[in-house]
């Protein structure tokens, strides 16, 4: 009888918000609507709590921020997680090559777990949504299962080469001239994507220098599919994802959300 992975969450939040600059405090924590109790404004709600509210509906108990230094006020705002009934650690990001060295600085943690993942700057339309990438995870034994939906503006993301049984041919991360209309947002990952992505960093790693650019998870899943990794896919049927890390998403989500 098989048993279940534990389930994690794995949250980069190392970014410098070039595109939002200057704030007084990190973006992950910029007030987007409100917490209510008894239908009552209780306080108001930073981005990156959708996130975790999210990924909580999904199971995971257990949520790791990546930070870099200084963005300090992460921390003394979440905690321990006990507000949300779940536990929240720090790790402090190695490389700063972009996300998927972020994620990868929780690898002792969750190698042998099932991993969220999600950007705390991305606002997801749908509940449930990480809840119905666990299910296409265990349903297909994927190696990872990508969130998607309907871009109104592809280029502005890594969109995918989605085949007709919900299976990813490619993923084009962003800036592309692909003539696609779905893009990725979040994503469900099992041991073995979190092992590859692990190796490789390790291989691309001699490779690096100051001026090299930021890799993506993207690139890291695309990479997956050329070496024979099982990419899946959820729609949100008429579903959007709005990322507040740029200013034109930052003010429809302030609407949206107020």
């Amino acid at each position: 009888m098989d048993t279940p992975l534990p389930i994690v969450g794995i949250i980069p939040a190392a970014g410098l918000a070039t595109r939002l600059q200057p704030l007084p405090f990190s973006k992950e924590l910029y007030p987007i609507g409100f917490e209510y109790s008894a239908e009552s404004i209780k306080s108001p709600k930073v981005v990156s709590a959708y996130l975790i509210e999210q990924m909580a509906a999904g199971g995971a108990a257990q949520q790791y921020f990546i930070l870099r230094k200084g963005k300090w006020d992460i921390p003394a705002y979440f905690g321990d997680g006990s507000k949300y009934n779940l536990r929240i650690a720090y790790l402090m990001m190695g490389l700063p090559y972009g996300a998927p060295y972020s994620a990868d600085q929780a690898y002792t943690f969750v190698k042998d777990k099932l991993v969220l993942f999600g950007f705390p700057d991305i606002l997801i339309s749908k509940p449930g949504a990480f809840s119905r990438l666990v299910v296409k995870q265990k349903e297909t034994n994927a190696d990872v299962v990508l969130g998607i939906f309907e871009a109104d503006f592809p280029d502005k993301w890594d969109v995918v080469d989605l085949l007709p049984d919900g299976s990813i041919k490619s993923v084009f991360p962003k800036p592309h001239e692909a003539n696609l209309i779905y893009a990725w947002a979040f994503a469900c990952w099992s041991p073995a994507f979190t092992a590859f992505m692990h190796q490789y960093l390790q291989q691309m790693q001699e490779n690096i220098s100051p001026s090299s650019h930021e890799l993506s998870i993207g690139n890291v899943i695309q990479a997956a599919i050329t070496n024979g990794l099982r990419v899946q896919s959820v729609l949100l049927e008429k579903g959007t994802c709005l990322d507040v890390g740029t200013p034109e998403d930052l003010r429809k989500a302030i609407l949206q959300y107020t």
